[in-house]
């Protein structure tokens, strides 16, 4: 009986995680949705934090209540921060990147994350580096194919893997060549610009959590800031008043996807998969939204794959993996040596929720 409830809860978790990435690969999906619809982008991100907010700032109230510390004007300036680099240069360049890209390959980009938010933390003095260890090496090794596969990704596109044998798909591929809109290489800097605002939000949380241990609350306050920030350049770049307005039942659709879905659902089937399963495993799944958006984006949108994306995708996840290797063993080996304790993304409480808690403000 005890071996059944054990397996039962080993296939939730798995569905849990499998259910995340696709709920967090349709996000990817109705974005660039709702860009061809010809939402605004700062329209998008507003309504969406609106939602978001609505959401996550009745349970930050009701559930942290005796958590949260009072107040300070130095404490407002870091949320104001956290803010700026975490929602309004986070969303912004997502944003900005897959209006010139497809989703497909800002998913893929999005992977060295994880590779990012090392050097940012080895930098800080956050995270240990050492070479004489396997895992020290492997999250470095790591941390250079993950930035060579993104830098394959911009500079080479290559040739599309599948011929256009079908009209649909055909015209959608002379849209995307003729159009404008899609910037490879604009499009691609754009979401490295995203990956290096999300990753310095995760790693300039650390200090804050430690004077401000309420992580619901910290998420909800930053989630005003930004909200702030966008409406202030919004009242300079966006004066038409019927931009604001919401045309179609399809707009609407997104953008209730956009804020209760990838910030709703997802954030509390997040939170449930890291506390059953810890961060590194949950982590270990990123991948598979990759492939999800790369499927969805070409049945629903026509997406099109090329060879120079491939290649750079599969080096992305290779790095990620060696990242990932690399702090498990790190953690096994501080288990074993108490002394080992610099290292941030494995702080017990803080460490579960930094580590991959990296989709809610994406």
């Amino acid at each position: 009986m005890g071996r059944d409830h054990v397996h039962g809860e080993k296939v939730k978790l798995f569905m849990g995680v499998l259910a995340l990435q696709f709920l967090l690969a349709g996000f990817h999906i109705v974005s660039r949705a709702a860009l061809n619809m010809g939402i605004s982008k700062l329209v998008f991100i507003v309504y969406r934090n609106i939602i978001s907010l609505a959401l996550l700032a009745p349970f930050a109230y009701f559930l942290e209540k005796k958590d949260r510390p009072p107040l300070t004007f130095s404490l407002l300036a870091e949320f104001f921060v956290l803010a700026l680099i975490g929602i309004t240069a986070n969303q912004g360049f997502y944003l900005l990147g897959l209006y010139h890209l497809s989703p497909t390959y800002a998913s893929a980009i999005q992977n060295m994350v994880p590779a990012i938010t090392f050097v940012l933390a080895a930098v800080l003095r956050l995270e240990q580096v050492d070479l004489g260890r396997r895992h020290g090496v492997a999250k470095v090794v790591g941390t250079v194919v993950s930035v060579g596969g993104a830098t394959v990704i911009t500079l080479y596109k290559g040739l599309p893997l599948f011929a256009a044998h079908n009209l649909h798909v055909q015209a959608f591929l002379t849209w995307t060549s003729e159009s404008p809109i899609f910037n490879w290489t604009l499009g691609c800097v754009f979401i490295l610009g995203h990956c290096l605002s999300w990753s310095g939000w995760m790693v300039l949380q650390v200090p804050v959590l430690k004077r401000y241990p309420a992580r619901l609350s910290v998420i909800s306050l930053t989630c005003v800031f930004g909200l702030f920030q966008f409406l202030v350049i919004a009242a300079f770049t966006e004066e038409d008043l019927s931009r604001w307005k919401v045309r179609s039942g399809g707009e609407l659709f997104t953008i209730l996807y956009a804020g209760l879905v990838a910030s709703g659902v997802a954030f509390a089937l997040q939170i449930w998969c890291i506390d059953r399963g810890g961060p590194l495993f949950t982590a270990v799944f990123q991948p598979v939204q990759t492939v999800a958006v790369a499927i969805m984006a070409a049945i629903i949108l026509g997406d099109q794959l090329y060879t120079g994306g491939i290649i750079g995708a599969v080096l992305i996840v290779i790095g990620l993996y060696c990242v990932l290797w690399g702090k498990s063993e790190e953690k096994k080996t501080r288990e074993q040596d108490p002394e080992m304790t610099r290292h941030l993304l494995g702080q017990d409480g803080q460490a579960k929720d930094q580590e991959v808690n990296t989709d809610l403000l994406a």
